[in-house]
């Protein structure tokens, strides 16, 4: 058995939207779970989030989404929650990011659900968690990298307000809520109880901060800015050179005294007490980098990455996504997977790089369009086609070529 069929046989109500919870449930996918993606006929808001399209579906949306099949339905809809109160029975997990008492409003809570099926795992993700004084806001991965200081520890001094551009802190979210639920999957093998997990976004961005709150706890001084260096290292930043940028990070000793020997910096910074261990480059970084950079200044990076290489000094170009995917790593990782979407395009994207090849590749589902498999999970579920029919023509149910119609008939 491998990393991907490590869940096979577990079923997963995915309710959730945008990048949080559906992270969780593409992971759980990628581990083999049965994963049912389950929308409004609106579709998970996440599908509106773009540019970039592909073939008109969101290529932020679809990068959260594989791995899972499309099931859509009306929950206003009476039957509809009935039918949720069927599914559940033989679910193992479900995953939600409405705002708290959204699922109980519709008929779908925790309370009903947990009784029709004691062994459900709920992860329920939200900005701030199920109570608490900010419960009841929205918050998406900007806000929340705002109010959680993450965004004051990015950029440089005096300069605006910068986020990490790639939605971090929804994949934090997602990677924890995961490694939340294997847990509670684990209890439940002992227990035979299910649970409820409320993850935050918030929660899960303080722990992305591990070290920078510790370290301001500990000392009571407010970080600076420091663009790409490290507060706790020296050099541990970016430099220029004759051509671009280099990253290098040469803090421990031997490392250390390999760089300035390179540099020819030896004899005049052993004497020097500004540098003399970590804590003396760290608070005179600034001068340390004018001598660093005035020497890498000679050659460009291409030169100088296989002389700090042969030194054992950790260094790389500052990479943009052209040199990554193109880079002979990249390929060797496997790193992005090829899908066909339901409209023929090719999507790729970096795919679930744990555990060994044959897990890495494998894509059982690509990113489903709204209510796409609709049809096919009910069949699955033993629903007559009398039923199943009944279902669709009440709106209750929605399948992709039901709503494929109904798009032709607004043109």
């Amino acid at each position: 058995m491998t990393l991907g069929d490590a869940l096979t046989g577990l079923k997963v109500l995915d309710f959730s939207q945008i990048g949080a919870g559906p992270t969780i449930g593409m992971l759980l996918g990628d581990m083999g779970a049965e994963v049912i993606k389950i929308e409004s006929p609106g579709g998970d808001l996440g599908r509106q989030i773009g540019p970039p399209w592909l073939d008109g579906e969101s290529v932020v949306a679809l990068s959260f989404n594989r791995n899972k099949r499309g099931l859509c339905l009306d929950l206003k809809k009476p039957k509809a929650v009935a039918l949720i109160h069927r599914l559940v029975r033989s679910a193992d997990i479900l995953i939600e990011s409405f705002r708290p008492g959204v699922m109980g409003r519709l008929g779908v809570g925790w309370p009903v659900l947990s009784t029709l099926n004691p062994r459900l795992i709920w992860c329920a993700v939200t900005a701030y968690g199920q109570d608490g004084p900010w419960a009841d806001r929205p918050g998406v991965d900007g806000v929340v990298q705002a109010l959680s200081g993450l965004m004051s520890q990015i950029g440089v001094d005096g300069a605006e307000p910068c986020k990490v551009q790639v939605p971090a802190v929804d994949m934090t979210t997602g990677f924890l809520g995961t490694v939340a639920v294997l847990g509670a999957l684990q209890g439940r093998a002992r227990t035979g109880q299910g649970q409820y997990l409320d993850v935050s976004m918030y929660n899960a961005a303080l722990m992305l901060q591990q070290t920078g709150i510790a370290s301001y706890l500990a000392s009571g001084q407010l970080p600076r800015r420091i663009g790409s260096a490290a507060p706790y290292a020296a050099p541990n930043e970016a430099y220029r050179t004759a051509d671009g940028w280099i990253m290098l990070a040469a803090y421990q000793a031997p490392r250390w005294r390999a760089l300035c020997s390179l540099l020819g910096l030896g004899e005049r910074i052993e004497s020097d007490p500004r540098f003399r261990d970590t804590d003396s480059r760290v608070r005179n970084r600034a001068e340390l980098r004018g001598l660093i950079e005035a020497k890498l200044a000679a050659k460009p990076t291409g030169e100088w990455l296989p002389i700090l290489e042969a030194h054992d000094i950790m260094c790389s170009p500052v990479a943009d996504y052209q040199w990554v995917t193109e880079s002979e790593q990249f390929r060797h990782a496997g790193a992005a997977v090829s899908m066909k979407l339901g409209s023929g395009a090719e999507f790729r994207a970096p795919g679930f790089l744990l555990g060994d090849r044959n897990t890495q590749a494998r894509v059982r589902h690509a990113p489903p369009s709204i209510g796409e498999h609709s049809r096919e999970i009910l069949e699955g579920e033993g629903l007559a086609a009398e039923e199943i029919a009944h279902l669709i023509a009440c709106g209750a149910v929605i399948d992709n070529s039901a709503l494929a119609r109904a798009t032709e008939g607004d043109t």
